[in-house]
C-alpha cells in the first residue's frame, strides 16, 4: 500500500487506534525521548506519538513503527510474513525453469508489473519543495537530543542519498547526523557502508560529494533506507515493490545530481568536502543500550532546506531494548528470509533475532538438516553474507519439520538445542569484522564470533552419547552463593524448572583472571555434573531478570577471547559477559556507560504527565537501571 504522505500514514495509525496526539508543549531536548521511552516499553499502551507543540513550527512523529501492528500498517500488510511471501512468490516464478514459449510468455505480465516499480524522476518541483528556507537553519526543525550524555541534537531517521561518482548508482542509507551548527552536521557513515565507499571514490577524484537527506513521506522510504540490500540494488526499487507503486523522485534544488522522493516532508541538501578536516562526533545513546563513543567523521554542509507546507518531522529514539528499532529489525528478519534462503542458505527454515541481542549480537536460525557438517556449512555461509558478517552469536537448531518447535518458542527451543549440544565439539569460535558499535572487541570493528550448533547430530558428528539433562539433586544455588563471596546472584531457573543445563551467575570481579578462576572452582562443585554452560555477568545485573542478563551479556562478550572450559572433563563452557578493564582484563579501549535519563528530565516529565493525555503515569524505565550505571558520563571512568 502506498501512502501519499506522512500525514496519510498518521491518519491510518489514528483510525487503527495506534496514535496519541500530544498538544501540551514538550521539549525536543530530552523530554520527547523520555516520554517515548516510557510508552515504547508499556505493553498494550505502546502507541505512536504525535507531539504537536514542540516550540517550533513543526510537529514530531515518533514510535510510529514501534510495534508489530504499526510496522504492518507502515508496510500495508496484515502480517509481516505477507511481504516475505510476496518476495518469495516473485523469486520462485522468476527462477523456475520455463519449459516452453508459452510458459515464458506467461511470465511477461509479472515482469511488466515488476518493471512498474522502478523509481521515476519527474520534472518540476515536488511537494517536498513547496517551501524553500530563505536561510537554511537546522535550528528551526525540532531535532531531538535523546539522552543526557549525547553530544548534541541528532537527526535519527534520515534517508541519506548518495551516488557512486563512477557508475552513478544511487544508495540510500540511514546514518545518524549530529547537528553542530545551523548549516553543518556530522555524517556518521561507517567504513563498511556503501555511502562511505562513495565518499572514498570522491576523495580519490578530489571532488566535492553531493548529498541529500530525506525525512518523512511514505514510511516505506524510511524502512527501505535501513534494509540490508546488496550493493548496487536501488532501495527505491524495494520501496516500489513493497508499496506496489513506483517512487516518484525530483531533482534537488542546489544539488541537482541527487534525486529525492517528491512526497517527502523535509529535504536537507548539501555536500561533504573530501579534503576537509574531520569532526569529533558523538557520544550518542545507541541501539545497543550503551553510548557509542566519539570518533572522527566527515562534515556535512547544508546548502538548502526545503519542506512541505504541512511538514511533520519524523524521529526515533534508540536505547535499552525494546525500542522502535526492534520492530523495524523484525520486518527485515521476515522480508529478507527468502532471499537468504534462495541465494545463500537454501536449507534455512526460519530466522529470529531476539530483541535482547540488538540485531547482530544474537541470531537464531533453524535449518532442515540432511548431512553431517551442515551446521558448519550454514555458519560459514551466514557469516559471509552481507550485514550478517557482523553477527556475534549464531544459534542453530532443527527446523519445525524435525523438532516441531517454533523458532520464537525460546524455552522449548533452548531445551532442544542443549539436548543436542556437546559444548566441546559443537560450539565453534571464529573472528572477523564486527559492528563498530560493538564495544567488547579488543580492536574496533574486529572481534570474536561463536556458533552454537544445536541441531540433531548424525552418527559421524557424535563423539560421546548425548542424553537429556536432569538437574542433580545435590545442586544448591544458595550453597554456592554462601561459599563464594564474589557471587552476588545465581539464576538456576533454567536448570531447575525447564531442564536447560545453563546457569546465570552475577559476580563482583576484582582481580585478573577472576572469572576463569571462579569458573574452574564452580565446575568442581557437587551437583554441577551435566551442566553445559555458565554465563557470567557483572554484580550490578539482576541474575533473575533473564532479558536483562542476555542484553548485558551479549553486549559485553567477545566469544573467542572470553570463553573457557572447566570441570574434570573440561566440558563445561564458561562465557565472560562482564565489563572489561585495563586493570583486570588488559583491555585498552574505552568502555561505554549504559543509557539512562537524568533525574531532572524524569522529574519534569513526571510533573507534566497528567497533561499529556497518556493515561495513568508510567514510571521511567531508566529508574530500574540507575544502580547499574558506572561512575562517569558516556565513558566509564573507573574500575567499579
Amino acid at each position: 500500500m502506498a501512502y501519499k504522505s506522512l500525514r496519510a500514514f498518521i491518519d491510518a495509525l489514528e483510525q487503527a487506534g495506534e496514535l496519541v496526539r500530544i498538544k501540551t508543549f514538550v521539549d525536543p531536548v530530552l523530554e520527547i525521548a523520555e516520554i517515548t521511552d516510557r510508552i515504547s516499553k508499556a505493553g498494550e499502551r505502546n502507541k505512536a506519538l504525535l507531539f504537536e507543540n514542540t516550540g517550533t513550527g513543526f510537529p514530531v512523529l515518533i514510535n510510529s513503527m514501534g510495534s508489530d501492528r504499526r510496522m504492518c500498517i507502515a508496510l500495508g500488510v496484515n502480517h509481516l510474513d505477507d511481504a516475505m511471501n510476496d518476495i518469495d512468490g516473485l523469486l520462485k516464478k522468476m527462477s523456475t525453469p520455463k519449459k516452453g514459449l508459452m510458459e515464458k510468455l506467461a511470465m511477461l505480465p509479472e515482469l511488466g508489473k515488476f518493471a512498474s516499480y522502478i523509481p521515476k524522476v519527474v520534472s518540476g518541483r515536488g511537494a517536498c519543495q513547496e517551501v524553500v528556507m530563505a536561510q537554511p537553519d537546522l535550528g528551526k526543525i525540532p531535532i531531538l537530543k535523546c539522552w543526557p550524555e549525547d553530544g548534541g541534537p541528532f537527526i535519527t531517521l534520515p534517508a541519506i542519498h548518495t551516488k557512486d561518482p563512477v557508475t552513478g548508482i544511487r544508495n540510500i542509507g540511514m546514518y545518524r547526523m549530529q547537528v553542530f551548527e545551523p548549516t553543518m552536521t556530522g555524517m556518521h557513515w561507517h567504513k563498511h557502508k556503501v555511502s562511505a565507499r562513495h565518499f572514498n571514490e570522491y576523495k580519490k577524484m578530489g571532488k566535492r560529494m553531493p548529498v541529500a537527506v530525506a525525512l518523512g513521506g511514505d514510511p516505506i522510504y524510511t524502512y527501505a533506507a535501513t534494509a540490508p540490500l546488496p550493493d548496487n540494488v536501488d532501495e527505491y526499487m524495494l520501496a516500489g515493490f513493497l508499496r506496489k507503486k513506483k517512487v516518484e523522485l525530483v531533482r534537488c534544488i542546489t544539488q541537482p545530481d541527487i534525486e529525492v522522493p517528491a512526497d517527502a516532508d523535509f529535504i536537507i541538501e548539501g555536500y561533504v568536502e573530501p579534503g576537509e578536516e574531520l569532526i569529533w562526533e558523538g557520544p550518542f545513546g545507541d541501539h545497543t543500550g550503551y553510548y557509542s563513543l566519539p570518533d572522527w567523521y566527515p562534515r556535512f554542509h547544508v546548502t538548502a532546506i526545503t519542506h512541505r507546507k504541512d511538514a511533520i518531522y519524523p524521529a526515533t529514539i534508540v536505547g535499552i531494548p525494546p525500542q522502535e528499532d526492534a520492530w523495524i529489525g523484525k520486518a527485515t528478519e521476515r522480508i529478507f528470509l527468502t532471499p537468504i534462503k534462495m541465494t545463500m542458505v537454501p536449507e534455512i527454515a526460519d530466522m529470529n533475532m531476539p530483541v535482547e541481542g540488538v540485531f547482530h549480537n544474537l541470531v537464531i536460525a533453524t535449518i532442515n538438516k540432511e548431512y553431517a557438517g551442515q551446521g558448519q556449512k550454514v555458519m560459514n555461509a551466514m557469516w559471509g553474507a552481507g550485514q550478517m558478517m557482523f553477527n556475534k552469536i549464531l544459534v542453530l537448531a532443527d527446523g519445525v519439520k524435525e523438532s516441531g518447535i517454533k523458532i520464537d518458542d525460546y524455552k522449548n527451543l533452548a531445551k532442544e538445542v542443549f539436548n543436542n549440544l556437546n559444548p566441546v565439539t559443537d560450539v565453534y569460535f571464529s573472528q572477523g569484522p564486527m559492528d563498530v558499535l560493538d564495544h567488547s572487541c579488543s580492536k574496533m570493528g574486529f572481534g570474536g564470533k561463536m556458533c552454537i550448533d544445536g541441531t540433531r547430530k548424525t552418527e559421524e558428528e557424535i563423539t560421546t552419547p548425548l542424553t537429556p539433562y536432569t538437574i542433580d539433586p545435590g545442586f544448591s544455588a544458595s550453597a554456592l552463593s554462601a561459599q563464594f563471596a564474589e557471587i552476588t546472584g545465581i539464576n538456576d531457573r533454567l536448570m531447575r524448572e525447564w531442564g536447560i543445563p545453563v546457569l546465570f551467575v552475577a559476580m563482583r570481579k576484582d582481580r585478573p583472571d577472576h572469572v576463569a578462576a571462579l569458573h574452574e572452582q564452580l565446575c568442581r562443585q557437587p551437583g554441577i555434573d551435566g551442566l553445559k554452560m555458565i554465563l557470567y555477568v557483572e554484580h550490578t545485573v539482576d541474575a533473575m531478570d533473564i532479558p536483562d542478563v542476555l542484553w548485558r551479556f551479549c553486549n559485553n562478550l567477545d566469544p573467542r577471547r572470553d570463553h573457557m572450559f572447566g570441570g574434570k572433563s573440561r566440558n563445561i563452557l564458561g562465557l565472560d559477559g562482564t565489563r572489561k578493564t585495563k586493570k583486570h582484563d588488559n583491555f585498552d579501549r574505552p568502555w561505554p556507560n549504559i543509557i539512562v535519563a537524568d533525574d531532572a528530565t524524569i522529574d519534569r516529565v513526571d510533573k507534566k504527565w497528567k497533561d499529556l493525555g497518556l493515561g495513568e503515569m508510567l514510571k521511567s524505565p531508566s529508574l530500574r537501571y540507575k544502580t547499574q550505571l558506572y561512575r562517569g558520563g558516556a565513558t566509564v571512568l573507573d574500575n567499579e
